[in-house]
């Protein structure tokens, strides 16, 4: 099948470019201090993660949510780490099944979540053990605690039943996408340091720390060499982003967006069949990306309109736009339609998008 006969909008994956990020990211890792465990969330997709932990470093994978964990669990996957709260109706009687099929390991930044993990256990039916990641605040307004308080938490997770200890992670996420270099290892380096010292108050107060888990593909390089970090979840070096390309990480662009063109109201403007409900828009416009030139001006629910040269884009044509932020926009779709060159060489469903369906 010829890419032109792909049905649009359609999310688009370039297999050996593809292929080239997961390796690089690899062979990083096998020189590195820390491992690799890959962030699910960034692609959805079981076949991307097969090749990932193929490639090798990997000490397992990361998910986002509880029902990516369930997809990986299903897939075989052996060491799941949730690197968020699992709290709310029904997540942790799901968590605990997870555990009961494979190794799983979840955040927790409160008593609350802690205690409604181990009552899950407790009330399944089956032997099933929750590993436990006390989440630190590193600098980021989002989940975790300071490190003062980790120490009682990560007491309170070894003594719960069902509940087994493993570590700390924290997320340098305001640091990740910093386009100044230096800026950026700094703002990273300080907040490893938040969660290197949340590990020291834990071992002091008597208790083994085995994982300290943070990074992501902005900050590998920085805090894949740290000592004392034991693992990083990077994501979206597999397939990048533009928000990712401008940092010059050397991953190249894998994944786009193929538009047709249906109107060209003027010389100069021409409407493609992609929107909203194709895009994320968190980090921005898309931008053009060939095969001819030009911009984005605006989204609509189902259109894009496009600024363009008088002779590019011709009714009918394809318009490719680039992805300014890959997690989310890859929730959007249904499938990647997997490219090698001008052919296509495999579909592969998105099988974690959405949140799966409730048992409530």
């Amino acid at each position: 099948m010829h890419l032109d006969e792909i049905p649009t909008p359609a999310l688009v994956a370039e297999i050996d470019t593809l292929d080239r990020n997961i390796e690089k990211m690899a062979s990083f890792f096998k020189d590195a201090r820390a491992k690799l465990r890959p962030h699910f969330k960034a692609h959805k997709t079981p076949e991307i993660l097969c090749r990932q932990l193929e490639a090798g470093a990997c000490v397992g994978v990361t998910c986002a949510t509880v029902y990516e964990a369930e997809i990986c669990a299903a897939h075989g996957v052996a060491d799941i780490l949730i690197a968020n709260e699992p709290l709310g109706p029904g997540k942790a009687e799901r968590c605990a099944d997870i555990a009961a099929k494979t190794r799983l390991t979840v955040a927790a930044d409160s008593e609350l979540g802690l205690r409604e993990l181990s009552d899950a256990v407790g009330s399944v039916g089956h032997a099933s053990t929750i590993g436990i990641l006390i989440d630190i605040n590193v600098g980021m307004p989002r989940c975790g605690v300071r490190p003062e308080a980790a120490a009682d938490l990560a007491r309170i997770a070894t003594d719960l039943p069902g509940l087994e200890f493993r570590g700390v992670m924290g997320y340098e996420g305001h640091a990740v996408l910093m386009a100044d270099g230096d800026a950026r290892e700094s703002a990273a380096r300080q907040a490893m340091q938040v969660l290197l010292d949340a590990k020291a108050l834990i071992e002091e107060s008597g208790i083994e720390v085995q994982i300290v888990s943070g990074g992501g593909t902005g900050t590998y390089r920085i805090t894949g060499m740290i000592d004392g970090i034991t693992e990083i979840q990077a994501g979206s070096y597999a397939l990048m982003d533009d928000a990712y390309l401008d940092l010059e990480l050397g991953f190249d662009r894998a994944a786009w967006v193929m538009t047709t063109v249906i109107s060209r109201p003027s010389p100069h403007l021409a409407v493609a069949d992609g929107g909203l409900k194709a895009f994320a828009m968190d980090h921005g416009n898309p931008k053009v990306i060939g095969p001819g030139q030009g911009d984005v001006m605006f989204l609509s629910d189902e259109h894009a309109t496009l600024r363009v040269d008088e002779g590019d884009f011709p009714l009918g044509s394809k318009a490719n736009l680039s992805i300014a932020h890959i997690d989310p926009t890859v929730n959007f779709h249904d499938e990647f339609w997997v490219l090698s060159g001008d052919e296509v060489v495999a579909r592969w469903p998105i099988e974690a998008r959405g949140y799966g369906v409730s048992s409530a």
